[in-house]
């Protein structure tokens, strides 16, 4: 029996989830996904001779305590399914994962951008006060002195 061409089932799943997408070539697909305190994670959904891989942008690279970044990007690796954070070349943070292609099914692609979606969303506002704080701060300085919203920045009332 034939397997199932993994991209009718990404597809598939895309498409009754409601998900904004697009396809980049035959073989990639760039997911918008909602969230709440991350108001939209954009992967990247891969498929390869072998596997299927998934990544997506958390943050650009910390303007400040980098080293406490990567530390608690590492520690949270281990409590993680199916994805682990990562740098790139320009030290920003990404979510990444693979499965390989045998294991592609609707309910596993859930899984994979089920762990995605939560931890990009759970691990947004940690990662800026880790990683951002000088610049919040300045930006809620700015604010105030202008008479702008805070509405947004109000998860990092603490750090002024």
């Amino acid at each position: 029996m034939a397997a199932i061409d993994p991209r009718i089932i990404i597809e598939e799943f895309l498409d009754s989830h409601d998900l904004e997408f697009e396809k980049k070539n035959a073989d990639t697909y760039l997911i918008t996904l909602p969230g709440e305190k991350k108001l939209q994670t954009h992967c990247a959904l891969i498929v390869g001779t072998h596997s299927l891989s998934i990544n997506a942008f958390v943050i650009r690279r910390p303007d400040d305590n980098e080293a406490s970044v990567h530390a608690w990007c590492l520690a949270k690796n281990a409590s993680l399914y199916g994805v682990a954070f990562a740098i790139n070349e320009l030290h920003d943070i990404f979510l990444v994962g693979r499965l390989p292609i045998s294991a592609i099914t609707d309910r596993e692609i859930d899984r994979l951008v089920g762990a995605v979606l939560q931890v990009s969303d759970s691990s947004f506002n940690p990662l800026l006060e880790l990683g951002f704080a000088n610049a919040i701060r300045r930006e809620w300085a700015w604010r105030i002195s202008r008479g702008e919203s805070l509405a947004n920045l109000e998860a990092f009332h603490h750090l002024v």
